[in-house]
């Protein structure tokens, strides 16, 4: 099954965080929080404009993003956890 989203929306796959502590301690599954940095797996073709105009979208795909930890919402593609969320609720692009 494939998922294209559609205009502002994109798909991003969470990316996992350290199982360690800075301390070098192993934390525990249920110590961790929800990942806030994603890799975006695909791009709707962008936002509708008032006057009706397609406005392309900033992220492209392959772009590690941040995101609040709330942030869109979850679904399962292939068997895997996605997010769908608008390029609204991102805070920004990590280089």
């Amino acid at each position: 099954m494939k998922v294209h989203p559609l205009y502002d929306r994109i798909l991003v796959k969470r990316v996992d965080e350290e199982t360690r502590s800075r301390g070098g301690l192993f934390l525990p599954e249920s110590a961790k929080e929800r990942p806030s940095e994603g890799m975006v797996l695909a791009v709707g073709q962008g936002r509708l404009s008032d006057k009706g105009e397609v406005k392309p979208l900033v992220v492209k795909v392959g772009d590690r993003i941040v995101f609040g930890q709330y942030s869109g919402t979850e679904i399962k593609v292939e068997g895997e956890d996605r997010l769908v969320m608008r390029e609204d609720e991102i805070f920004g692009i990590v280089s």
